[in-house]
């Protein structure tokens, strides 16, 4: 097995229906609109992309966020940070 992942924490993703979400083992929400949200997670970046998405839920101290709304697709970056510098990971990445 991997030594990257066997030392990395707890991360759960449950989805419902495509119309509810709910994350654990996150670290910081990086940016979110009705169309988009960013994520920062134990495993690397995750985007969550729909429609009407709404972030519900946010507890940063246990790591949790429920999003509802329309989810049609997640993406994960293996990127372990995220640089807040007003510039998107993937407006960077299709410069």
């Amino acid at each position: 097995m991997d030594e990257k992942l066997l030392n990395l924490k707890g991360h759960k993703l449950n989805i419902n229906g495509r119309k509810t979400a709910m994350i654990t083992g996150v670290n910081d929400v990086l940016s979110f609109d009705a169309g988009e949200v960013l994520l920062q997670t134990e495993q690397g970046v995750l985007m969550i992309r729909g429609s009407e998405l709404h972030v519900n839920r946010l507890t940063l101290e246990k790591g949790e966020v429920d999003i509802d709304g329309r989810i049609d697709s997640l993406t994960y970056s293996d990127t372990s940070s995220y640089s807040k510098s007003g510039e998107t990971l993937f407006g960077r990445l299709f410069k």
